[in-house]
């Protein structure tokens, strides 16, 4: 029995069907409250309208089918299945990642905001989500503005509350102090109260408790508190004012929109809570085989997952009407525990918020493709200014960093046009070559790198942090394996004349010169290159996993243990330090002026200790390269 005769013996009942290729692998997960009827739409004679079904169904060689009771079970059903098999034409949010979000333990004496991906029922708060480290780091910077609540861990909290005194940032305005008794738990938990209604987006409600507050401490002369209060109203009205309102009552709404050019898509989602906007986010797809309806529906099921309904507001709406919205809404409401309105207006207030998502929509992805040919032309670029083979659509680049010999680590971070492939980014703790021989630590990590060639192919261009020495040690590395591909180096060089006497001489500028293998000399791309600063974001996230990597290993070996490994610094020297100092923290944070205070420590031991704790200081010799000796300097990086 070939497919399509198949197909027309399928149920027309509710369930999941799966799409699979010659080698059995899911393509594309679905659900339909009619198998036979919704499988058949794909083969159908004249074919889909939609752009992305041709790619789809000349890929399909079987098909697959689960029954369920329900509309609403094929819904969980397909969700999990997604989840499980990630099929390369479903619709997956950020690689099956967790969102970011905010987390806040009332069981805590002392409770703080904490970045998280994973949602717990285990009595926190969530809020959120935030769709980057950065947007989520922004929103508890604001925070801690206004409600300066503790960032600290417990453990350094009980370290600043045996040394008496608290941290920088107290000094800075983005802390009580609970540590040291600077405030006490009732005012804390008001703190706590505020930061609760703030995240909520009920700033209404928040902006009439702290006018009550500050009128009360007014009125009994505790007149710093009302100052604090009155700071603190005036910096929420302040963020309210940027929000635009655009609902005439104060509901709380998730708005969708949706864009489309060719196989790419956009859904733009806004957040609207007391009638403000108060946050958006944006998601991009390719090769979708759903329409909007249909797309909304699968996405909705995912987004709202049961560990993170409690962000479901009481209203969604849409530009299209939902497939099979009844049993959505009824997936919602056993989820969020209450009922949720899944709506697309025609006219109204609504209808003006549904067409706002969807411009917002079309300009991000206006943006995206933008971005993608300007990436195109930079891969070009460096195809044909440095020679390589073919189109460096992937790119591999490598970093070697140690701290004065210590803690030697190497990163590996992937980008394929134009965009980091986090999942395989790699991290190397360097086992055999010596801490402070930058060149044996590449070798090292290219020697381990290739041994892996079979199951993970080299990409079109591999790239080291560094000049002429970096790059013959790989080249070598890969004439040992039997293997050829492009290769470069991105370094520094160190004293090039400044070309106009406007340009300040101090140190001269740094100009990039990239290094190719089996070329003499290098080649230099003009600072508004393309291809350059493609090469240096490359570079540079390749510095930032690096760092992070030594900061993890600092931490996860402590800080006593990493004390004892530091050249010249002995039992005594470390006893000074602790004790003048006060503890292993005070050591990490102290100047290079306050080491050099403590009995015995010279002005080489506090330069090193200090560069140990604080390599970023020390970032401005990143991969250089020293024309003397054709060797590149890696910055103490990750």
């Amino acid at each position: 029995m070939d497919l399509r005769e198949r197909i027309e013996t399928l149920p027309a009942e509710p369930g999941v069907y799966l799409f699979k290729n010659v080698r059995g692998r899911i393509l594309y997960v679905g659900k339909a409250k009619c198998l036979r009827q919704r499988v058949r739409s794909y083969f159908h004679a004249g074919g889909d309208g939609r752009y992305q079904i041709p790619r789809l169904v000349e890929r399909i060689t079987d098909v697959d089918v689960v029954l369920t009771p329900t509309v609403k079970d094929a819904l969980l059903l397909e969700n999990e299945l997604i989840k499980r098999h990630h099929p390369p034409f479903n619709v997956r949010l950020r690689d099956d990642k967790q969102y970011l979000a905010l987390r806040l333990d009332p069981r805590e004496r002392w409770p703080r905001l904490t970045g998280v991906r994973r949602f717990r029922s285990e009595g926190a708060e969530y809020f959120g989500p935030y769709t980057s480290s950065q947007s989520m780091r922004e929103a508890l910077s604001n925070l801690r503005r206004i409600f300066p609540l503790r960032s600290c861990s417990d453990v350094v909290l009980r370290d600043y509350a045996r040394r008496g005194r608290p941290c920088i940032e107290h000094e800075m305005g983005r802390c009580a102090a609970p540590c040291v008794e600077r405030i006490d738990e009732a005012r804390y938990r008001e703190l706590v109260d505020g930061t609760r209604l703030f995240l909520q987006g009920r700033s209404d409600d928040l902006a009439h408790e702290l006018r009550e507050r500050m009128a009360a401490a007014a009125e009994e002369e505790r007149f710093e508190d009302a100052a604090n209060l009155r700071d603190r109203l005036a910096a929420v009205e302040r963020t309210v004012e940027r929000q635009q309102i655009v609902a005439p009552r104060a509901l709380d709404r998730d708005v969708f929109g949706v864009a489309r050019r060719g196989g790419d898509v956009e859904v733009q989602l806004l957040h609207v809570r007391e009638g403000r906007v108060v946050g958006a986010e944006s998601f991009e797809m390719r090769d979708v085989p759903l329409d909007d309806g249909e797309l909304l529906s699968s996405f909705l099921g995912q987004y709202y997952a049961p560990e993170q309904a409690r962000r479901l507001p009481g209203e969604v709406l849409a530009p299209v009407p939902i497939e099979d919205d009844g049993a959505l809404e009824a997936l919602l409401r056993d989820r969020a525990e209450r009922r949720v309105r899944l709506r697309a207006p025609r006219r109204g207030h609504a209808h003006e918020l549904v067409v706002m998502a969807e411009r917002n929509a079309s300009l991000a992805l206006a943006r995206r493709l933008d971005a993608r040919e300007s990436v195109a032309a930079a891969l070009e670029e460096l195809r044909d200014r440095l020679g390589l083979a073919r189109l460096p659509h992937r790119i591999e680049c490598y970093d070697v960093s140690n701290l004065n010999g210590v803690l030697p680590v190497a990163s590996r971070v992937v980008f394929e046009d134009g965009r980091p492939v986090k999942g395989d980014f790699r991290r190397y703790r360097i086992r055999d070559a010596v801490g402070g021989d930058d060149l044996g630590c590449l070798r090292e990590v290219f020697a381990r790198r290739l041994a892996r060639v079979a199951s993970e192919p080299l990409p079109d261009l591999l790239m080291v942090d560094g000049g002429k020495g970096q790059v013959a040690v790989a080249a070598a590395a890969l004439r040992d394996a039997g293997l050829s591909a492009d290769l470069v180096g991105l370094a520094k060089q160190r004293d090039v004349l400044a070309p106009s006497p406007r340009v300040k001489r101090s140190g001269g500028l740094k100009a990039e010169r990239i290094f190719v293998a089996g070329r003499k000399d290098p080649v230099l791309l003009g600072a508004s290159s393309r291809g350059l600063l493609q090469l240096q974001r490359i570079r540079d996230e390749s510095h930032r996993f690096a760092i992070e990597f030594q900061r993890e290993l600092r931490r996860r070996v402590g800080m006593t243990s990493i004390l004892e490994e530091l050249p010249g610094i002995g039992p005594r020297k470390r006893r000074a330090l602790l004790r003048e100092l006060g503890s292993l923290r005070a050591v990490r944070e102290a100047s290079p002026e306050e080491l050099l205070r403590v009995a015995g420590i010279s002005g080489r031991d506090a330069a090193m200790i200090h560069a140990f704790f604080r390599p970023e200081a020390d970032g401005a010799r990143a991969g250089t390269d020293a024309d003397s000796a054709g060797q590149g300097e890696p910055a103490e990086h990750r």
